[in-house]
């Protein structure tokens, strides 16, 4: 994947906006950052995933995906090598960030919610 893939992949997701942070360009969908792209290197992208989704990433991809630096990478923060990693995994891992960050749950999450008993 090219890092102008990795662009055009990510603004196709809904009420996702381009912006630039720390010199480099971010995704954003309800103001937060779920992707960058051109960190830690030029050609790689960092995408902010749920522990559970980076580990099943990187153990899948190993060459493509690494937990970023520190407290980041232990909170989801995971590193993409944009060259070899494989395009369907990049957009699996694009989407995860952006429902992430949208608050998005699976479909039929509300009406699993505890409700009241009734007469309460």
């Amino acid at each position: 994947m090219t890092a102008a893939e990795f662009r055009r992949a990510a603004l196709a997701l809904a009420g996702t906006t381009e912006g630039a942070h720390m010199g480099h360009p971010d995704f954003r969908v309800a103001g937060k950052i779920f992707a960058t792209l051109g960190y830690p290197t030029k050609g790689a992208a960092t995408v902010m995933l749920s522990p559970i989704d980076q580990d099943l990433l990187v153990r899948d991809h190993p060459a493509s995906f690494a937990p970023a630096n520190g407290a980041w990478g232990k909170s989801g923060s995971t590193t993409v090598q944009l060259r070899t990693a494989p395009r369907r995994a990049v957009l699996v891992a694009l989407e995860s960030a952006w429902k992430r960050r949208a608050g998005v749950t699976a479909p039929g999450a509300a009406s699993r919610k505890k409700r009241p008993a009734d007469g309460a």
